[in-house]
């Protein structure tokens, strides 16, 4: 009768929206589930990034707390060293280390694979956390405009050559920092990247966030999950630094209602050690359950599985590494 309950008052707060994505979900949610603390990481290693400010290094400093080996991937050095030394001197004997690198940078993605692997032979998580939502229309050096640059393309090559790494791991997990953003997109790979000509900055976020949880479904069918698991996730409507920049109006009106940057990361970090995760490989979590994908009837994709393929080819493209097999 208690899990019929607790299933009810869920989806009831679900399907709100409003209350799922604010605090009142996550505090409803933990308090029914009961929800634990985060284990011990001792010797994992866990490379995340966007971790100089808000959500990002919320959970760095909390994998460092419970003793993981926490790389963090940051563009700006003396943020990124900094965020790591203020890290590292309020926890004793915690151990985080700064890779400088931009993710939107095929280039400094390859060197930050390649130092990383100067520090572990394994790794146990791989976070794509970085995310912002870009004020101008910009392109990285190969020309590719930087939102999708830095959320789609060059996570998916740092996922590809971090592989060996994960599958020591046994299995590695590869976990996506989406947004509540993506509901209002339906994918489409013909309008993914946005010109000049149309560029919206909150648009180019809300499309390449519902592109990254259909990336994940393809990376999960393309891997043996006893090898590598994969799962994205969305931290509801969070109180952080970035959302009062780029969304002051909304963050003004819903503040009082806005999660932690904690609670905004509790299932992200949760992914990281549940066992949960080996059941639902690939799928997309808020509140420590996976959740269905649309909101609105016009977002649902006609062919999720061919999205899936056709984005996985085109990162490929971007990228030119190649691609694993779909296991039959």
């Amino acid at each position: 009768m208690k899990k019929a309950l607790t299933r009810a008052i869920d989806a009831t707060l679900e399907g709100t929206v409003v209350l799922s994505f604010s605090r009142v979900g996550y505090a409803v949610r933990s308090r029914l589930g009961q929800w634990g603390p985060l284990p011990r990481l001792d010797d994992r290693w866990v490379v995340i990034t966007g971790a100089t400010s808000g959500l990002g290094l919320c959970a760095a400093e909390a994998l460092a707390v419970v003793g993981a080996n926490v790389i963090v991937i940051g563009r700006n050095e003396a943020k990124t060293r900094g965020v790591c030394d203020d890290i590292l001197s309020r926890h004793r004997g915690a151990r985080v280390i700064p890779v400088i690198a931009d993710t939107g940078s095929l280039d400094d993605v390859r060197q930050a694979a390649t130092k990383i692997a100067t520090f572990t032979d394994t790794l146990h998580a791989l976070i794509h956390n970085a995310g912002a939502i870009a004020p101008q229309f910009t392109t990285n050096a190969e020309g590719l405009e930087v939102t999708v640059a830095s959320q789609l393309t060059g996570p998916f090559l740092l996922t590809t050559l971090l592989t060996p790494l994960l599958v020591k791991a046994a299995p590695g997990r590869v976990l996506t920092m989406s947004s509540g953003g993506m509901y209002s997109w339906k994918f489409d790979l013909a309008d993914m990247v946005m010109t000049a000509a149309n560029f919206d900055g909150v648009k180019a976020y809300a499309r390449v966030k519902r592109a990254q949880v259909v990336l994940t479904h393809e990376q999960a069918l393309r891997h043996n999950p006893r090898d590598l698991l994969f799962a994205s996730t969305h931290p509801g409507w969070s109180d952080t630094p970035g959302l009062a920049q780029s969304l002051p109006g909304f963050h003004r009106f819903l503040r009082r209602w806005l999660r932690t940057p904690a609670e905004g990361v509790d299932t992200l970090l949760w992914l990281v050690s549940t066992p949960t995760l080996a059941r639902h490989d690939g799928q997309f979590f808020l509140d420590r359950r996976p959740r269905g994908e649309y909101k609105m009837p016009r977002t649902r994709a006609t062919s999720p599985s061919q999205d899936q393929r056709s984005l996985y080819d085109w990162c490929v493209e971007q990228t030119a590494v190649s691609s694993p097999d779909v296991p039959q």
